[in-house]
């Protein structure tokens, strides 16, 4: 795959430890905690059967109660919608079953082991995504200002691109110490880690993404600036992202999170759902063949929360929208936070003043998507006279900005993500159905292709959207925006609670908004296990000495804290 990332697929040493993304901020090995024999850790006899309300069936959620039922306790999952969260895989009315299209997570890298994790434990396949210039993508046209490039590697475009792809590899370089830093993360050498990260937290914490390309000599050029927003290679554009904090996109590319991605073949909704079905092999308390889905009534979890309280005994009572009302001794939180505000009535006292605030200005990307089936990848076609593919995986400044083509070989149907988009680009689509959107995109691909009749191939209505319009996400994943290291301290190390007042304890945060690295799978799971450490630690229990958990290592690992005056 071609890289702008400098290092990124060309290491000296193949023998490396892979890299993952646990991330600068808090370099917990968490796959090898999930990986040790001695498991995640166990709870007193006398809290086995202890009921744990869990809020949010997506990844973050579905994890979380998995582990939480092998140690003997019984998770009651409550969820709005459906399980999966923004895992969230469908299909095409009246077409084949195995066309489906992911309207959330679709590209995962190989830097999420604990992900990976769980994507084995359940036998899942992954398979290469078709990224822009990705090895596993036969072609990527890059239209930029009404002019279209053809290309199969990055050599293949105007020198303007190299340039770019270079200038971006220098400014990581100069201004945020990236091959120190990941050669750093590929070692584990956490005192490295820490030590580089802790400089650029205090110096970058104030700048956005863009600012920081204007400072570095390598870009400028605004042109150049303005060509890597509009297309950027390894996910694509990185435009809507410039007003965010630089911190948030260095843990990206530390991380390698936005190269070799894979996706899962037949949905990425399979996951959680097969979690929620597993019957897992070591199991305390409950007998074997237990399951998520047997403890729960019919299988299915319980409604959407409509309340949360403190009640006497510092329990935390839960109101559904059935009318339910259950008390738990603990409660893990792994909804979008804004749900808090807005959603579910909630007590003040539920956590600490400073954690609402930080609550209060989580901020959240947007982000819209639009699919259709087609009978076949009729884009490996050969245009006659040029030789080449008649239609290309598209990044470009119109509306769709990125085109992904999908396919299962040859002779099968296949799908097409005419658009992807985020922030302002995603409102651009807001206030249309699907088939106007639909519409516009495939004019504006038609001024690209103008020889492919894209539409003839279509054989279903188009699926689509707008996580900002979705009731119980209001947006896609959290992006923090500058000065927000501190907030996003205090929801990350939420699960500590030994550090908070008594009355504000028992109710843990989790989900990928919660992480350093939102937006990404890895970190709803990493924020589960952190949860599940702090529900087992709230009931008395402990990890074994030999696998200590993330709690246990805190001091040791913990986010750097900035000077609050």
């Amino acid at each position: 795959m071609t890289s702008t990332v400098p290092n990124a697929i060309e290491h000296a040493d193949e023998q490396q430890p892979p890299i993952t993304m646990f991330g600068p901020d808090f370099p917990y090995a968490y796959d090898d905690f999930l990986a040790h024999p001695a498991g995640l850790g166990q709870i007193p006899a006398t809290a086995h059967g202890t009921e744990v309300a869990v809020i949010g069936g997506g990844l973050s959620g579905v994890v979380a109660a998995y582990e939480l039922m092998k140690m003997g306790l019984k998770p009651v999952v409550y969820e709005a919608d459906r399980i999966g969260g923004r895992l969230r895989t469908v299909g095409f009315d009246g077409c084949d079953p195995s066309l489906t299209a992911e309207m959330g997570a679709m590209r995962f890298p190989p830097s999420s082991t604990a992900l990976q994790h769980y994507i084995d434990l359940v036998g899942l396949e992954t398979r290469a995504f078709p990224n822009p210039l990705a090895e596993a993508t036969p072609s990527t046209v890059v239209d930029l200002k009404g002019e279209s490039h053809y290309a199969e590697t990055l050599d293949d475009l105007p020198q303007v691109y190299r340039d770019v792809a270079e200038a971006w590899a220098k400014c990581l370089e100069e201004g945020a110490d990236f091959s120190d830093m990941n050669r750093a993360l590929r070692e584990r050498d956490v005192p490295r880690i820490r030590e580089i990260w802790a400089k650029l937290v205090e110096k970058l914490d104030n700048q956005t993404f863009y600012g920081f390309l204007c400072d570095s000599e390598a870009f400028k050029s605004f042109r150049h600036r303005e060509i890597f927003g509009q297309v950027g290679f390894g996910t694509g554009g990185w435009d809507t992202d410039f007003p965010n904090s630089i911190l948030e996109i260095l843990r990206v590319v530390y991380t390698e999170a936005d190269d070799h991605h894979r996706g899962i073949v037949g949905g990425s909704q399979q996951l959680p759902l097969r979690l929620w079905e597993r019957e897992p092999e070591k199991i305390v308390h409950w007998p074997h063949g237990t399951s998520l889905k047997s403890l729960h009534l019919d299988g299915e979890p319980r409604p959407a929360v409509t309340r949360l309280n403190r009640t006497a005994g510092n329990r935390i009572t839960v109101t559904d929208a059935d009318g339910d009302i259950r008390t738990y001794r603990a409660a893990i939180f792994t909804a979008q936070s804004w749900m808090l505000l807005s959603k579910i009535a909630c007590d003040d006292s539920l956590f600490p003043i400073d954690h609402w605030t930080a609550i209060e200005r989580t901020h959240y990307m947007e982000s819209s998507k639009l699919f259709v089936p087609v009978d076949r990848p009729f884009w490996l076609d050969k245009d006659e006279d040029t030789g080449r593919d008649v239609m290309s995986m598209t990044l470009t400044d119109r509306m769709t900005r990125g085109t992904y083509l999908l396919d299962d070989g040859p002779d099968r149907p296949a799908v097409i993500c005419l658009s992807y988009t985020w922030c302002d680009d995603s409102l651009k689509w807001l206030p249309l159905s699907a088939n106007e959107r639909m519409e516009v995109m495939l004019k504006s691909l038609g001024e690209i292709y103008p020889k492919v009749d894209i539409r003839k191939h279509v054989i279903g209505n188009p699926v689509t959207v707008s996580w900002e319009n979705e009731p119980y996400f209001m947006g896609a994943f959290k992006a923090n925006l500058p000065g927000h290291y501190r907030y996003q301290r205090r929801l990350f190390t939420h699960f500590m609670q030994e550090r908070l007042p008594e009355d504000k304890r028992g109710i843990f945060l989790a989900g990928d908004d919660i992480s350093w690295t939102a937006g990404w799978a890895e970190g709803a799971v990493q924020t589960a296990l952190n949860a599940v450490w702090g529900v087992m630690h709230h009931l008395g229990g402990e990890t074994d000495a030999t696998n200590p958990g993330p709690g246990d290592l805190f001091e040791e690992i913990e986010p750097v804290e900035l000077p609050e005056d």
